[in-house]
């Protein structure tokens, strides 16, 4: 599936099965739970942190996928192309970052 399929499909399943998008502000709210989520299995996963019996059972996958599907509402209600985007962004590294971490010691 392709960046502007999935955006696609979640506009299909918005509008078929959601009702509606939530707000936008609603939207970035519910971003920034599914981000702490996903924070919260990675500091569990890979750092120091001991698991807690609420976190059995959570996935890696599951917690990116719940992220990236928020932000493709987000895409999707703010007329955003996130193919375009992530296009102009791989420019953008590519022009700005292109020697920067090559030349970084601490990299090394």
């Amino acid at each position: 599936m392709t960046i502007s399929e999935a955006q696609q499909q979640v506009d299909t399943w918005i509008k078929t099965k959601g009702v509606r998008y939530f707000t936008e502000l609603t939207n970035l709210g519910i971003l920034m739970e599914e981000v702490g989520e996903l924070s919260r299995l990675l500091v569990r996963t890979y750092g120091e942190q001991s698991f807690k019996e609420s976190d059995k059972g959570k996935e890696l996958a599951d917690e990116m996928g719940d992220v990236l599907w928020v932000l493709l509402c987000l895409a999707n209600q703010t007329g955003v192309d996130l193919t375009s985007a992530l296009q102009k962004n791989f420019e953008k590294k590519n022009t700005r970052d292109s020697d920067r971490h090559l030349d970084n010691e601490k990299l090394r």
